[in-house]
């Protein structure tokens, strides 16, 4: 009898802490979908800057696209200015089949489709974004992004 309950605790115990894994899944999820929309928005609206808000401000933060390497929050910026100094550039940003794959309580990575519509062209790529939980929240610490 003793031994039936203390499988049967240990089940519940594994069962709760599988609940509550899926549940922090779930909410990591979201919160980086969040960012997702966020940065969506602001490109959308012609802020840069705004967009770069979903980076980790760091040196340490890594941009990777063609057969360019870019490190830190700075120089991604700048590169993403230089790049897209009109909103006809810029045109409007969608982000779709996103995929958030949550690692551990602290790290996650997105695998997705990004799509730019502008008036002459609609360039489309590939991207994987490396996420970090971070005292501002969720940033993407390292981005790969392929057209």
């Amino acid at each position: 009898m003793k031994f039936t309950l203390a499988i049967a605790i240990a089940l519940l115990m594994t069962v709760s802490v599988f609940a509550q894994s899926v549940k922090d899944s779930f909410e990591i999820s979201r919160d980086i979908d969040k960012v997702l929309e966020d940065q969506v928005a602001a490109w959308n609206a012609g802020d840069i800057e705004g967009f770069m808000k979903g980076y980790w401000k760091s040196d340490e933060m890594r941009f990777v696209s063609g057969n360019s390497i870019s490190m830190g929050w700075q120089a991604a910026l700048d590169r993403y200015k230089r790049n897209y100094d009109t909103r006809e550039k810029m045109g409007t940003l969608t982000f779709s089949e996103s995929i958030v794959t949550v690692l551990d309580k602290n790290n996650a990575y997105v695998f997705g489709r990004w799509t730019l519509k502008r008036t002459n062209d609609e360039p489309t790529g590939l991207f994987t974004l490396i996420f970090r939980r971070t005292d501002d929240g969720w940033k993407i610490t390292h981005d790969h992004t392929s057209s």
